[in-house]
């Protein structure tokens, strides 16, 4: 490959820009005018104005994005994660016209992307679901009925979309039909597709999932697990791995079941199997992400391969280049996300970062979205920056991590450091005793 166009922004298109310039591929850029001066423009080979701030507008602009990539005669489109990362339509677009997608087949996004199908498909591999709907639910009073014969509490769900979007926590049935039409609504306006289903909540869970890479001969490895169940509001906060949790056997059999998926499915490329793990560490399947992950950083860490190099290798017709036994794994490496927000109301924090100092350490990797004189606008998730640390040992990584947070400065807006300072201090944290619901059930920041 010799060019690529980046169908995304910020830290992700930095980030794959990196990678391009170590291997000498140009790359082409696509920006908003909110955008316009954002570093990852300055540092792509080309860029392009693709539209007005808001996402319709701008990143989701498919046939803009494809005209494009055209133009300037790039071999293949990285889509990143987020906007069109998981469109099918788009990767049929991309492939109708004769460029490689950076990622699996058209026919695989659409499969994984439909939760209820993701879910049939899953059973026929033999890996275990949370109990729940086999099919869409197509009335409340069947959704009710169904959450009565799981048991409450229960997840009201949408099948086309994740991310957080569109899930709905229900303790009984009250609460059930409070939420229904809302929850289909929404799954309309951000996935335009209004189908749910219900699944069992599973109590103190941890969200755990698996790095997948295969290639077109069928050759399947993972990459080891990261636990993501430092959450909130659904969306994932802090990321580390090795899990804490998890016991040897557990951990093995989680790998075993991510690439009989994988397998089952005839996936390619880089992919996610995400599951919930109950107290008794007892696993069920609830996703495949059908791309490369934004804690993807924490497996290069704990590997040092590069994530996005195998990407491009794989999307170029080449086979894996290590065999399992040859992933080496050393020490332990946790991502801090970075949001422009209230550390207390999770509420977006918008404006000019004034000061943004995130000093340079070993061990340490910052993919920053802006830089200081930048603008946070309120257009775009309000990440601004992933902070990924790395040490021999978990406790060493959190003493890291201590001391490099005081030292970080952000002035202009707010920001959550005071919620890292907060977890990273906490004694259930430091002993690696939490979950999904760790933020809602302590006053964390004080």
């Amino acid at each position: 490959m010799k060019k690529i166009l980046i169908a995304n922004r910020g830290e992700i298109s930095k980030r794959i820009i990196a990678t391009c310039n170590e291997f000498g591929i140009k790359t082409v850029a696509i920006y908003s005018d909110a955008d316009k001066e954002l570093p990852y423009v300055k540092e792509a080979t080309s860029s392009y104005r693709i539209g007005e701030p808001p996402v319709p507008k701008s990143y989701m602009k498919s046939e803009e994005i494809i005209n494009v990539a055209t133009r300037e005669k790039v071999d293949a489109i990285h889509p990143g994660y987020g906007f069109l990362s998981e469109s099918a339509q788009f990767a049929r677009k991309v492939e109708n016209a004769g460029i490689h997608f950076v990622g699996p087949n058209a026919s695989i996004i659409e499969l994984m992307g439909d939760k209820v199908a993701a879910r049939k498909a899953m059973e026929e591999a033999g890996v275990p679901s949370v109990p729940g709907s086999k099919d869409a639910i197509q009335t409340i009073e069947e959704a009710c009925s169904l959450a009565n014969e799981i048991g409450y509490p229960v997840m009201l769900k949408a099948s086309g979309g994740g991310g957080g979007i569109g899930m709905q926590k229900c303790i009984n049935e009250v609460e059930l039909m409070k939420v229904y039409q809302s929850t289909k609504h929404r799954a309309k306006a951000y996935f335009g597709n209004d189908e749910v289903f219900v699944e069992k909540y599973i109590e103190n869970g941890r969200h755990i999932e698996v790095q997948l890479f295969s290639d077109e001969e069928g050759n399947v490895v993972h990459l080891f697990e990261r636990d993501c169940s430092i959450q909130r509001r659904n969306q994932k906060v802090i990321e580390e791995s090795p899990s804490p949790f998890l016991s040897a056997e557990t951990r093995e059999k989680m790998f075993d079941a991510a690439i009989k998926a994988a397998k089952h499915v005839q996936y390619v490329n880089a992919g996610t199997i995400e599951f919930i793990v109950d107290e008794n560490e007892q696993f069920y399947f609830l996703e495949m992400n059908t791309r490369l992950q934004v804690e993807h950083r924490v497996t290069e860490m704990l590997t040092g391969i590069d994530l996005v190099k195998w990407q491009l290798l794989i999307a170029n017709g080449e086979r894996l280049p290590l065999t399992q036994e040859e992933i080496p794994k050393h020490g332990h490496a946790m991502e801090f996300r970075l949001y422009a927000e209230d550390p207390i109301t999770f509420t977006p924090s918008p404006g000019k970062l004034k000061v943004f100092y995130t000093p340079e350490e070993e061990g340490v990797i910052i993919d920053a979205a802006y830089q200081a004189g930048n603008t946070v606008t309120p257009f775009y998730d309000p990440l601004i920056a992933k902070v990924i640390i790395h040490a021999n040992t978990r406790r060493e990584v959190i003493v890291k991590s201590k001391a490099y947070f005081d030292k970080v400065k952000i002035e202009g807006i707010k920001t959550n450091v005071p919620l890292f300072k907060s977890i990273l201090k906490d004694k259930d944290f430091i002993e690696g005793n939490y979950h999904t619901g760790f933020l809602q059930n302590k006053s964390i920041v004080g």
